[in-house]
């Protein structure tokens, strides 16, 4: 009887350490450690309306004038940062979301330094790669709905 129940116990305490630690683990993706805010504050904040914004400006024949491209390079910086805010402060739990953050980073350099020279294609072609790594990181990582 008391081995049944100290068994018992034992695959509670078992099961219970694992959920917790899958929680710890799915922390990582969703909160930061030390900063509160959660990472689809983030996203919905900050990532979202400037890739839509980008996404705007860019489109068709690009930014008409020194103002649009002035906007280009306001939304393009904002979402360089961002790539250093998802690998800040414990947030990165995988390769996958690791490699979306530098890519995240190395084409908003891209479309930077295309806003510099305003060539319109090589700003719109390092834009869809850039987007390519969201939606990748987005594939393994955001929560069905």
């Amino acid at each position: 009887m008391r081995k049944t129940i100290w068994r018992s116990v034992a695959i509670a305490a078992l099961v219970l350490g694992v959920g917790i630690l899958g929680s710890a683990v799915n922390a990582q993706k969703t909160k930061g450690k030390t900063r509160l805010a959660e990472t689809k504050i983030l996203m919905r904040c900050i990532m979202q309306p400037n890739c839509k914004g980008l996404a705007d400006v860019l489109k068709d024949a690009g930014p008409a004038d020194d103002k649009a491209w002035g906007q280009v390079v306001q939304y393009t910086s904002l979402l360089n940062e961002m790539s250093y805010l998802l690998m800040d402060d414990g947030r990165c739990p995988d390769g996958t979301w690791a490699g979306a953050a530098k890519t995240l980073r190395e084409c908003s350099a891209k479309v930077l330094e295309a806003a510099k020279g305003q060539k319109v294609a090589d700003a719109q072609g390092a834009f869809t790669k850039l987007t390519g790594a969201c939606a990748a990181c987005h594939k393994a990582h955001k929560a069905k709905s």
